[in-house]
């Protein structure tokens, strides 16, 4: 069941541009905290099944420098990590720090498919720039850097990855973040 945010009549304004770079930027450094944690645990859960000496000559050897099982483990955490916080409370960590929050036009939480289809999204440019770059090299800047602003960046309000999950980016009144927090910061009279 979907959370309600605020009353469907109100509307919040969307968040800035400036906004979201820095959560994207704060979520980002949390991503990589994230994903070292999962490389981890893969490569204790690998070396385990594989037999430690095997496992030890197999990276030697550079057998598992592509290892498609961690690209589909670390790609799968990552959207564990974003989807859980959009579905729950709307915000990841870094858009609780700038205040700005994802949900639906009627100020619900998002679903699991339209947080995937927000993830999905964003990873296939993602993909696709760092893909280019690997095979092109540095030209490729030229096109990815404005690709990757145009994902992110909010024209009328709605960026790429909003009006392809039907969900919008809003910036989260004070009022609200401290209501939420039951700091009450109403002056006493008396």
């Amino acid at each position: 069941m979907p959370r309600r945010f605020h009353d469907a009549e109100e509307l919040l304004p969307p968040a800035t541009a400036l906004k979201r770079a820095l959560a994207i930027i704060y979520d980002g450094l949390i991503s990589i905290a994230v994903l070292l944690v999962a490389t981890w645990a893969y490569t204790i859960v690998a070396g385990w099944i594989t037999g430690w000496e095997r496992y030890e000559q197999m990276a030697e050897a550079g057998q598992i420098s592509g290892d498609p099982g961690l690209t589909f483990t670390l790609f799968l955490v990552l959207y564990l990590f974003f989807a859980y916080f959009w579905t729950r409370i709307g915000q990841t960590l870094g858009m609780q720090v700038w205040r700005v929050r994802i949900e639906n036009l009627d100020g619900t939480s998002v679903s699991w498919t339209q947080a995937l289809k927000r993830y999905i999204t964003a990873a296939s440019v993602l993909f696709l720039t760092l893909l280019a770059s690997y095979y092109v090299g540095a030209v490729t800047l030229l096109v990815s850097i404005p690709a990757i602003i145009a994902l992110f960046y909010p024209i009328n309000g709605l960026s790429v990855t909003d009006r392809l999950s039907g969900s919008v980016v809003v910036a989260v009144p004070r009022e609200t973040a401290n209501k939420k927090h039951g700091v009450d910061k109403t002056p006493k009279t008396g």
